[in-house]
């Protein structure tokens, strides 16, 4: 069994995930998004799809992006 490094739970179906060259193990995907998902600076959202970014901050969507002043994303399909 493998411990989940978010909750600390002894997990038998454990994962792990490899992220930037570090690899973690987690009992569940909630726990992994917890660790490892980057959170909205606008709205506090994980960002778990692709978001929009501008430089190194990422953001759930572009409206939270707009809402922070950043100009020029979009995140709809046209």
């Amino acid at each position: 069994m493998a411990q989940c490094e978010q909750c600390g739970n002894d997990y038998s179906r454990a994962f792990q995930v490899t992220m930037d060259g570090k690899t973690h193990t987690f009992d569940s995907f909630e726990c992994a998004i917890t660790a490892l998902a980057p959170t909205c600076p606008q709205c506090d959202a994980r960002v778990i799809g692709h978001g929009v970014e501008k430089g190194d901050t990422v953001y759930c969507c572009a409206h939270c992006a707009e809402m922070d002043g950043v100009t020029g994303l979009n995140d709809s399909v046209s």
